[in-house]
């Protein structure tokens, strides 16, 4: 019998899923989960404005999407100071990520991230052969001036650097990222994962401009605007760079009803500032919570918190196991010293009540 022919670069590579979803956790737990506060989504939903857009698309859906996000790209350079050539839209940070990958990395091209940071970036630079290296957190934070150097060393073409961080939800100040960009060597570009950037304090976006050959930034509308299941993302960057995608990237890859949403959903401030509240609120209780049980919270600049278990990664892994059995969704980081954590998503205060029944028990039997 014949069989596919696979690249050789392919046979090399295990079957890797980055996240397991939670869909699949319930089903193998044969029950829904009580409260989703795993994937780091916005439990407080998109904006009514944007529900109504796609809905309103859905009439149109027999038609493609614009290929060329016109009108989205217009809005969100005119909320960046940017011109619509710096700005690309596509299939979520996710899928801009490869498509970033697969324009720059060829096998054997070395690649700086953080240990422990975001899996599904290290995921795509394996996918293309790249040389992987990685740089330890400091004090639960990447470190910029440690990413630098080893691209020095290494002669990285690109780093990987999210401001705040997933999966600690620390931040780095805007004007410290631009300092830092003196030391990024030259030839090596720094793609500045901005995901979590609305729930940050004032400052921490860095002020670079569009045009910056050195920094492509990536924003979702999966966090913030609550439309993870829309998959729908951008980036800002130099204009050749952002031409360069048009070479690789799936022209018809973005659902009509997503840039509708997208378009109605980043017009709609006085809703981001209601969900920023409601994760602002919901990231207190959160630390509240872990406090009553003799926890401690790690400050956050996104809708989620980390949380330290006060022991090791084993611990840490059994207290999650036990909060999943009690209908619970939570995920942690995978690298020590930050896998000592839990990371919890902000939720709505029906989901923190249930958070706060449940994790004396699951903290109880963790410990036994």
């Amino acid at each position: 019998m014949t069989q596919p022919r696979y690249t050789d670069l392919v046979n090399t590579l295990p079957s890797t899923v980055p996240f397991v979803g939670p869909e699949e956790q319930e089903r193998s737990r044969g029950a829904p989960f009580r409260a989703r506060l795993g994937a780091n989504e916005s439990l407080f939903g998109p904006s009514p404005a944007a529900v109504r857009a796609m809905q309103a698309e859905v009439l149109e859906i027999w038609k493609y999407g614009d290929p060329s996000s016109h009108e989205l790209r217009h809005e969100l350079a005119t909320q960046m100071g940017a011109r619509p050539e710096n700005i690309l839209v596509g299939e979520g940070i996710d899928g801009i990520l490869g498509n970033l990958v697969r324009l720059l990395i060829g096998p054997g091209d070395a690649v700086v991230t953080s240990d422990g940071a975001y899996p599904t970036f290290n995921y795509h630079v394996a996918g293309f052969g790249g040389d992987l290296h990685k740089v330890t957190y400091v004090d639960d934070r990447e470190d910029p001036a440690a990413l630098f150097a080893r691209a020095r060393e290494v002669d990285a073409k690109l780093v990987y650097l999210a401001n705040p961080d997933n999966p600690m939800g620390t931040w780095h100040s805007g004007a410290a990222i631009v300092a830092a960009l003196d030391d990024l060597p030259d030839g090596c570009l720094l793609l500045l994962d901005e995901a979590y950037v609305e729930f940050a304090p004032d400052g921490t976006a860095a002020q670079i401009s569009a045009d910056d050959p050195r920094v492509i930034r990536m924003r979702t509308f999966s966090k913030a605007y609550g439309m993870a299941g829309a998959r729908i993302g951008y980036a800002i960057g130099a204009v050749d760079l952002i031409r360069s995608f048009d070479k690789i990237r799936n022209h018809f890859g973005m659902n009509r009803v997503a840039q509708a949403g997208a378009l109605a959903a980043v017009r709609d401030g006085a809703w981001l500032t209601h969900v920023q509240d409601q994760v602002a609120e919901a990231r207190a209780r959160i630390t509240a919570i872990a406090a009553e049980n003799g926890l401690s919270a790690l400050p956050s600049a996104t809708n989620f918190v980390a949380v330290d278990c006060g022991a090791d990664g084993a611990f840490a892994t059994r207290v999650l196991e036990e909060l999943v059995a009690r209908g619970v969704f939570v995920r942690k980081p995978a690298v020590t010293p930050q896998d000592r954590c839990i990371r919890i998503s902000c939720g709505r205060p029906q989901d923190m009540d249930v958070l706060a029944e449940v994790l004396p028990e699951a903290l109880a039997a963790a410990r036994a």
